[in-house]
């Protein structure tokens, strides 16, 4: 299993969230062999939440051969035009560095501060993944809300022909079935999935791959947003579930706890265990608190006893 991590986006506390912060995470990030760095979008939040397209720009040059993920990004509350732009700057910037996650995004609010139906936001994501391949890849699209006009975007990102472009899904099955049509991986949500979820929906999404003429065993997964505190404290733990992550995720503690790996060294791996054994093959972890220490103690404590399994 690999591992990626989140940047510090969110003041759970009411905290700064300071460049300073930013580039000691991605350091230590890079320093203990974290194969992803990840930043994810959303304007309005139930807590303050930094531009995770600055965040990802604002670190790159210390992110070392990490990829850079996007997870998720929201093209439609963007607009696919804005949001290739940056995301090939990224890319390029990078060396070809990047893996693009795209979602319809979970939050009215969005789609209402921007002037767009939210009902409309999985036909409008459909076309802002050709909009996205049609501009990294010069060519044209014409489509019932967005056409590129025949305009080029330049410089082009490096990877080519494009980017992979990863679908976000909770494991529903339109968007199983999106992402089995016309993405190139899946990215599951660590706080709205479990492990016998996750190995259905990649069992379904296995199926739909092959019908689609793709190989199962080649598309991409990984789980984002897993919300992580590794502590010996059942007080601390038990704090971080129910008066720091069940506010504001808007959830019961007891559905969380069992999710994620937030407890001890053993009860964080054996959460992680379950999530491999059920064909997860990446996980992208988010400290809740103390992000470098937590960083640390991941990679010494809870790794270990993962892959021991």
């Amino acid at each position: 299993m690999e591992y990626g991590v989140h940047l510090p986006l969110i003041s759970f506390r009411g905290e700064s969230r300071t460049l300073r912060d930013l580039l000691e995470l991605t350091e230590t990030a890079r320093e203990y062999g974290y194969r992803f760095l990840c930043a994810n979008d959303h304007l309005v939040f139930s807590r303050p939440w930094l531009d995770g397209s600055i965040a990802l720009a604002a670190v790159l040059a210390h992110s070392g051969e990490m990829r850079l993920a996007t997870t998720l990004c929201l093209p439609v509350v963007r607009g696919p035009a804005p949001t290739a732009k940056w995301l090939a700057a990224i890319d390029y910037l990078s060396g070809g560095r990047l893996v693009i996650g795209v979602g319809p995004g979970s939050s009215p609010r969005d789609y209402a501060l921007v002037g767009l139906s939210y009902v409309e936001r999985w036909q409008r994501l459909e076309e802002c993944i050709h909009v996205l391949r049609a501009y990294f890849g010069g060519t044209d699209y014409v489509g019932k809300f967005y056409t590129t006009h025949g305009e080029r975007l330049e410089p082009r990102p490096a990877h080519r022909p494009t980017p992979p472009i990863w679908l976000g899904s909770w494991g529903a099955r339109g968007g199983l079935r999106r992402t089995a049509g016309f993405a190139d991986g899946w990215l599951a949500s660590g706080y709205n999935t479990d492990p016998d979820r996750f190995a259905r929906s990649l069992a379904d999404l296995n199926g739909r791959l092959t019908e689609a003429g793709k190989d199962p065993n080649s598309f991409p997964n990984g789980i984002a947003t897993m919300w992580m505190y590794v502590t010996e404290d059942e007080r601390a733990a038990a704090h971080m579930l129910e008066h720091l992550l069940a506010p504001m995720l808007n959830r019961p503690a007891d559905e969380l706890r069992s999710k994620l790996p937030i407890g001890s060294p053993e009860e964080c791996a054996d959460r992680l265990r379950r999530y491999r054994r059920a064909g997860a093959q990446r996980v992208f972890l988010w400290p809740l608190a103390d992000e470098v220490q937590q960083l640390r103690l991941f990679r010494e404590r809870v790794a270990p006893l993962v892959e021991s399994d």
